[in-house]
């Protein structure tokens, strides 16, 4: 086994259980990608089992804490098998869920989402990498399934060297496939959606918007960079009558329009329109539009918090017209899914908006991700979703 030596005090964060070890707390040692190396204090004590990536700023991943256990296919049985336990607890409503979400789940690197029949996953780091196939064997074992759909075509595996993949790992066959979310139906394919395949973070938000919706009597309600419709649809359940998804793909928004009958609703109380967000609220305005509700729910602006300035102004701005368009009472539910945009830095950007508006509001709730996207203790860089609801005064 290698050895790992970290700088003199670089083990602090090791020692509180954080998973993460970068270049420059490197002393000494490296290893091939992904093999699995011993980290040591300088003092040469035990700190954590991890996988060695080469490439990435972030030279380590661990493990585990625990100098006893091994590395190996029980290891990962293990994790998987925790991880399905958690997700069992919460009582999910539908056939999505999020199953392993990276270092919430002690496995760094790697997303499970199931949809139905079908898992799919991301190996995003090279410890996930190296072990694919017995993290793969291991997730069909647990769940009983037979398919898995690889989605590796993140931006990030390029930081560790990696190339972009996507196809069967295990199994076959389409990969379009219905997702039961609350009483509504929603279609995906997990080979050509956004992340996974759909949004799954934004579940228990949907559904809120709904009651959110039924509440207030919003009628006219605005779901901007809207993807295929889930919170359209929500709104529809909710009672609205005139709902607009704005979004620049056609084929999203062909299949939020999809989704509307799908469902059962009226289309004719659904208005999809393929723009830029910000040039159509700027229109809007213009018009003299106002709406009950108004969903933001914009792509990544900071991957990270180099980004986080320039990110600010974007999400500034678009939220500045938004408010603009809310209507005396209404609801404006805004989120960022940067994270490098702390839930602080949000809410001042939203104030910020608000005063750039003119306008004031009440904040009637922070939202976050869905519980099978767990945030823990000692991983604070896992909280990446952050929304704020506030009502116009």
């Amino acid at each position: 086994m290698k050895v790992i030596k970290l700088r003199e005090g670089k083990e602090r964060s090791l020692l509180r259980r954080h998973p993460w070890v970068f270049e420059g707390s490197i002393a000494k040692g490296k290893a091939d990608f992904g093999e699995t190396v011993r980290v040591e204090s300088a003092g040469g004590d035990f700190l954590c089992w991890a996988a060695y990536s080469p490439s990435s700023s972030i030279k380590l991943r661990a493990w585990s804490f625990d100098e006893a256990e091994r590395i190996d296919a029980a290891f990962f049985e293990r994790r998987i098998a925790a991880a399905l336990a958690y997700r069992a607890r919460l009582a999910i409503d539908s056939n999505g869920q999020r199953l392993i979400h990276g270092e919430a789940d002690g496995l760094p690197g790697l997303i499970v989402d199931r949809y139905a029949d079908t898992l799919v996953a991301q190996f995003l780091a090279a410890g996930t990498e190296q072990w694919k196939g017995v993290i793969a064997d291991a997730l069909l074992a647990a769940t009983g399934l037979t398919r898995l759909f690889e989605r590796s075509d993140s931006g990030v595996r390029q930081l560790e060297g990696l190339t972009p993949v996507k196809g069967w790992v295990r199994g076959e066959g389409a990969t379009e496939v219905e997702l039961h979310e609350s009483s509504w139906k929603l279609k995906l394919d997990v080979a050509e959606g956004h992340k996974t395949g759909y949004y799954l973070d934004q579940r228990d938000n949907r559904r809120e918007f709904a009651r959110w919706v039924r509440q207030l009597g919003a009628q006219r309600v605005l779901n901007c960079y809207s993807y295929t419709g889930g919170f359209s649809v929500a709104a529809l359940a909710g009672g609205a009558t005139d709902v607009t998804s704005v979004d620049s793909s056609g084929p999203a928004l062909a299949r939020a329009t999809e989704h509307v009958t799908l469902n059962g609703f009226n289309p004719a109380h659904h208005l999809a329109l393929d723009a830029d967000v910000n040039a159509t609220l700027r229109g809007f305005i213009k018009e003299g539009r106002q709406f009950d509700a108004i969903v933001l729910d914009p792509p990544k602006f900071a991957p990270s918090a180099a980004h986080a300035e320039r990110a600010s102004r974007a999400y500034k701005d678009i939220n500045r017209l938004g408010l603009r368009l809310l209507a005396p009472g209404g609801l404006l539910c805004t989120y960022s899914c940067s994270g490098g945009v702390g839930p602080e830095l949000f809410h001042k950007i939203i104030a910020g908006a608000g005063m750039d508006a003119g306008i004031d509001a009440y904040i009637v709730d922070r939202v976050g991700a869905a519980p099978d996207h767990p945030q823990t203790l000692v991983f604070p860089e896992g909280e990446y979703l952050k929304g704020l609801l506030v009502m116009r005064r």
